[in-house]
């Protein structure tokens, strides 16, 4: 059991190191000025989805980016929140089958 609880917390840290770094790496090009800079949001969603939509959203807030995109502003609380839910399902056990 406690093996299930610490791959469910790495994995929580991993999908959030990675939407944090999806996002500073989409705002340094953005600051570059780079022209052939894609503003996906693709990748911050499925991000989001896999779990760290809390992170995206602190981060955009942090770094004052895309804040105007009103998908990211009313999409990543609400999965924000869903997130939270899942995760607490997972730790209190209500995913183990044995």
């Amino acid at each position: 059991m406690i093996f299930w609880y610490v791959l469910l917390s790495v994995y929580i840290l991993s999908v959030n190191f990675c939407s944090f770094l999806i996002v500073k790496r989409q705002f340094e090009e953005w600051e570059s000025g780079d022209p052939t800079a894609r503003k996906t949001d693709g990748k911050l969603i499925l991000a989001a989805l896999l779990g760290g939509a809390g992170t995206i959203y602190a981060t955009m807030f942090a770094l004052k980016y895309r804040l105007s995109n009103l998908l990211l502003m009313i999409f990543l609380p609400v999965l924000t929140v869903l997130n939270i839910y899942c995760f607490f399902l997972g730790f209190r056990g209500i995913y183990m089958f044995f």
